[in-house]
């Protein structure tokens, strides 16, 4: 059985940092292209970025490009996504997703192309 397991959120000021933690089992890891999405309260939920099988490319949303940066160490089946200079527009629920198929190089940007999902973890920024 797939699991995706998110952790690392809480609640922070403006300009401080989190580290989230995604731990998957049940799949080839090192196979699967990674993704973080994020969905606030009454909006969809949206990529943040995503991370190709062997960690040598990344992608981001204009929203968090130069303050997020995806990670992931195969070895522990480990993704992670460092935000940097929070603000309160990035509080939501961020979730983890792996795309179990696909070329190497690629990524994806979009719910759909998701095989499996964790649960989310809470990430709350006050001003």
């Amino acid at each position: 059985q797939v699991q995706l397991v998110e952790s690392g959120g809480g609640l922070v000021q403006a300009g401080d940092s989190l580290r989230l933690s995604c731990a998957a089992s049940g799949l080839t890891f090192s196979s699967c292209a990674m993704g973080w999405f994020r969905q606030a309260p009454g909006k969809e939920r949206e990529f943040v970025g995503t991370i190709t099988r062997s960690g040598s490319s990344t992608n981001y949303a204009d929203s968090v490009k130069g303050r997020f940066t995806i990670s992931r160490d195969n070895a522990k089946s480990t993704v992670y996504l460092q935000m940097n200079s929070l603000k309160p527009e990035d509080t939501a629920i961020y979730y983890c997703a792996a795309k179990a198929t696909g070329p190497p190089g690629a990524v994806y940007t979009r719910t759909y192309s998701y095989n499996y999902w964790g649960h989310g973890t809470q990430v709350t920024v006050s001003s």
